[in-house]
């Protein structure tokens, strides 16, 4: 959510931010409909200011008296005429409101000019590409071998975007789930939470879902959204707050399933596990301080990133470019890991710092120690990581040539220091 204010005092950099975007510029249309919010407010004002004055008199006239009938039919012309300036003012602050949330979040200075993925700018990488001296295996090729991962049975119980994962491949889920909050919360001091997969419209609307991504979530017949993502449930967990300042930061993190749609992804990532309609991730959350949000971005990446490295899979670190860059989001950074299938990197995480954009929509704020004022709060969001996309990168780049796969040694204590896994006889 945009501050008004601020377009009216830097109407110029608004256009040019949102230029950035590849949206036109729109600051003086914005700014036709606020005049009419304050003008209308202005009048209403002064006839209450009137309305008032008018009442005075009254009460100090005999109601038998010529002059207090006419200032009592003065009362209700000026009544009539607030109610018509109410409507007025409320159409036009609805058609403001509606304006604002429909345009993307301004971004940070630097973030690099583009509109394609090819534009984002490589920050870092790790890691080398294993070289394989054997023919290498998709991850769906290799699952359905083992017997450990099924399209089939789960396209007839459920359709298309979906599998049955069993015996290791389930074992390995979990131990990646669990490895992964184990990480976040003894290292980073992550605070884990368990949180509902079902919210309300009210709330995907504060966290940013709605209405831009109406047909990216599934909705249910009596008006609940299952999460696309658990951010929504964990950073809403500080709307309608005000904060003590000796509370910050707050940081959580969970693992639950997800739940997205795919709208408009027809004919893209139609076979494996890259692109479900239900997924499991692991969620990072931090809510800082204005002041502290740049580093926090930069230690919420470093989180996700410590997973990829203690894991050993080669990946880099994208800064996103302006219309990559997501719609609640002022700065991402999208981690990327290597599938030597298809021979690029795919994306794994994407952390992202959203400012006070969305603080604004679920009001969110915290009071300052220094002055007593409240402010909003910044919020930031990460995967630490995606799960199904870590155990995609773990079975192509520990396969074997026999078929088998390795399990990387970070995660044999939490499968009873199982070394592999192959295909049972």
């Amino acid at each position: 959510m945009h501050d008004i204010k601020f377009i009216r005092e830097n109407s110029k950099l608004f256009d040019k931010g949102m230029e950035g975007r590849g949206i036109r510029p729109c600051s003086e249309e914005i700014l036709f409909i606020d005049n009419i919010v304050r003008e209308n407010k202005s009048k209403i004002q002064d006839l209450q200011h009137e309305r008032n004055e008018v009442a005075k008199q009254m009460s100090f006239i005999d109601h038998k008296d010529e002059k207090f009938e006419i200032l009592k039919e003065r009362g209700y012309e000026i009544k009539h005429k607030i109610h018509i300036l109410e409507e007025q003012k409320n159409e036009a602050q609805e058609k403001l409101n509606n304006f604002l949330i429909s345009l993307p979040n301004l971004l940070e200075e630097g973030v690099p000019y583009g509109e394609k993925e090819e534009d984002n700018q490589i920050i870092r990488k790790f890691g080398e590409p294993r070289h394989f001296d054997f023919t290498v295996r998709s991850h769906y090729d290799i699952g359905e071998s083992l017997g450990l991962m099924d399209f089939e049975t789960a396209t007839k119980i459920s359709g298309s975007r979906f599998v049955i994962l069993r015996k290791d491949f389930v074992r390995l889920e979990r131990a990646l789930a669990t490895f992964m909050l184990d990480v976040h919360v003894r290292e980073f001091g992550f605070e884990e939470v368990s949180t509902p997969a079902l919210v309300l419209e009210e709330t995907m609307f504060k966290a940013g879902q709605l209405p831009k991504f109406e047909e990216d979530s599934f909705k249910t017949t009596n008006g609940y959204r299952l999460i696309p993502t658990s951010e929504i449930p964990l950073v809403c967990m500080a709307a309608d707050e005000i904060i003590a300042e000796s509370e910050l930061p707050r940081r959580y993190t969970a693992y639950t399933q997800c739940f997205r749609s795919e709208a408009g992804s027809a004919g893209r990532d139609t076979k494996g596990m890259i692109r479900q309609h239900q997924f499991s991730k692991v969620e990072l959350i931090s809510i800082v301080k204005p002041e502290e949000s740049v580093n926090e971005l930069e230690r919420i990446t470093n989180a996700a990133e410590a997973i990829l490295q203690k894991l050993e899979l080669p990946y880099r670190v994208a800064l996103l470019c302006t219309q990559d860059t997501g719609f609640c989001s002022q700065k991402t950074y999208d981690l990327e890991v290597w599938l030597p299938y298809e021979k690029r990197y795919r994306e794994i995480s994407s952390c992202s710092n959203c400012g006070e954009f969305q603080a604004r929509r679920m009001k969110a704020r915290y009071k300052s120690l220094k002055d007593g004022k409240n402010y909003f709060v910044h919020t930031l969001n990460g995967s630490g990581l995606a799960v199904g996309r870590t155990m995609i990168a773990i079975i192509e780049n520990y396969q074997n040539e026999d078929g088998s796969i390795s399990i990387p040694k970070e995660l044999q204590p939490f499968m009873q220091n199982q070394k592999i896994i192959k295909k049972e006889k």
